[in-house]
């Protein structure tokens, strides 16, 4: 699939590239990440080959993710109106001040302000609320983003990083009170964090959310630079959110990904496909601090993973899911006893009567 190969996010009519470009590493206030010259060259690569979707947070490098994006595409009308600029509230910018940063109407607002400031635009085409405020009600949160709606400063809303049952509550509410509705839901999905296809991901389809994954290749754990041999020896940026996840099952995986040399490719383009594959899905966000390392991962678009291929991701990925998902895996054999429905065959229940005679 090529990227200028658009889709609609969600129950909306807002289309984005299946990829999505992630600023989180536009800049250097955090001691790593892209410089302004290599962030900007990003950009435009990806605009040239056809991206159109652009996802931030107003904390991101402390504000100066964004302010690179508005430098390069703020400023300038017609490109602006040409891409689909997202970013997040909840952050807070301001230590010490507790209406600064989470999900109240007081913060909200005014992160708004603040972002379209450092964007330089006048409004987001989509605004996340970035992880879920336990302290604010959702009513009011989802209250305060259809007042933004309203006045022309947003376009659509979505949620990252947040329950199902509360996702699920806000878009009722939404739907119950005829404010603006939800169309994308943002979390965290790859080979190595598949948890979320228990109650995230279903709920996301019956809500017409379109999912966009972020850390698609689990901060660089799939990229194919972690390998058996240099684990010892393996340093990274983000420190033991990488280290401590190589074990054993990630090594099978990382093995099983090595195998793309068949395919052409890199172990990070064959994890991308498998995601960008996955029920539900439509623009995972991509990272990116060179021009080489945007490319490789531009090419998973160009992959389609055979049905051997993805059953055996499947089974070295497989999670363990909470209850009640691992138990409902068996509810076929309860319901149907051996009847095939939707295509799907079920089991004998072997509690279930043999004959009349044996039931009551």
């Amino acid at each position: 699939m090529p990227l200028d190969h658009y889709v609609t996010l969600g129950r909306s009519g807002l289309r984005v590239s299946p990829f999505c470009l992630g600023a989180m590493t536009f800049g250097e206030d955090w001691g790593w990440g892209s410089s302004v010259a290599e962030s900007d060259a990003i950009m435009a690569r990806f605009l040239e080959r056809g991206g159109n979707f652009i996802d931030t947070a107003n904390v991101y490098t402390k504000g100066h993710s964004e302010k690179i994006i508005g430098d390069a595409i703020g400023r300038d009308a017609g490109r602006r109106d040409r891409v689909v600029i997202a970013t997040k509230f909840f952050g807070n910018l301001y230590p010490g001040d507790p209406n600064a940063g989470g999900a109240g109407r007081k913060n909200i607002v005014a992160s708004c302000e603040q972002s379209l400031r450092r964007l330089q635009t006048d409004y987001l085409d989509l605004y996340w609320m970035h992880c879920w405020d336990r302290f604010t009600p959702i009513d009011e949160t989802m209250r305060a983003l259809d007042d933004l709606v309203d006045a022309g400063k947003v376009r659509y809303i979505g949620l990252s990083d947040t329950p199902a049952w509360k996702v699920a509550q806000a878009q009722t509410i939404a739907m119950l009170r005829g404010w603006t509705p939800l169309v994308a839901l943002q979390i965290e999905y790859s080979l190595l964090e598949r948890t979320v296809e228990g109650e995230l991901i279903p709920m996301a389809l019956e809500m017409g959310l379109g999912v966009t994954p972020w850390s698609p290749l689990k901060s660089g754990v799939l990229s194919g630079k972690y390998t058996r041999e240099n684990a010892a020896n393996a340093k990274a940026d983000r420190g033991d959110r990488v280290t401590a996840s190589l074990g054993e099952k990630v090594f099978a995986i990382i093995d099983e990904l090595q195998a793309a040399k068949e395919l052409n490719t890199t172990p990070a383009g064959v994890a991308l496909a498998w995601v960008q594959s996955r029920p539900g899905v439509a623009s995972t966000i991509i990272g990116a601090r060179r021009i080489d390392q945007l490319e490789q991962n531009l090419a998973a678009l160009d992959i389609t993973l055979g049905a051997d291929q993805i059953a055996r991701l499947d089974k070295l990925s497989k999670p363990t899911l909470s209850f009640p998902m691992q138990f409902l895996n068996v509810a076929s054999m309860f319901a149907h006893s051996g009847a095939t429905v939707n295509g799907e065959q079920s089991a004998v229940w072997p509690l279930a009567p043999k004959s009349d005679e044996e039931r009551y």
